[in-house]
């Protein structure tokens, strides 16, 4: 990986670690949510991770980094889950989005390194 896509690189991944992971927290306390505020709190809910979704498909095009395409292919089954209602699984396949951008990061962190920049 060259410098410069390092650099936007670890700025795209950082970020949407931070907003997938406020996505997840999100997710979980709908679960806590009463019955008669859930569909509510659902529709702020996909709001905020179609909002997410939009920042990783920047990354993706900027960077053209799989793992920015696999956060994508991950946030999207957690869209249509919630969408279903299915919160404990849509909140694990939050965890994996975070896990593919945290593989980002790693990549460019590593680069960064190497040019001795951290």
């Amino acid at each position: 990986m060259d410098l410069k896509t390092a650099i936007r690189t670890y700025q795209f991944a950082e970020r949407a670690k931070s907003e997938l992971i406020v996505g997840s927290q999100l997710t979980t306390a709908l679960i806590q949510f009463p019955l008669q505020e859930k569909p509510g709190g659902k529709r702020m809910l996909l709001m905020v991770l179609e909002s997410i979704r939009s920042e990783l498909e920047f990354a993706y095009g900027d960077t053209e980094l799989s793992e920015f395409k696999k956060a994508i292919d991950h946030l999207n089954e957690a869209i249509s889950l919630t969408e279903s209602m299915e919160l404990g699984a849509a909140s694990e396949r939050m965890s994996r989005a975070v896990s593919a951008v945290t593989t980002a990061a790693q990549a460019a962190w590593d680069t960064l390194k190497e040019h001795e920049l951290l």
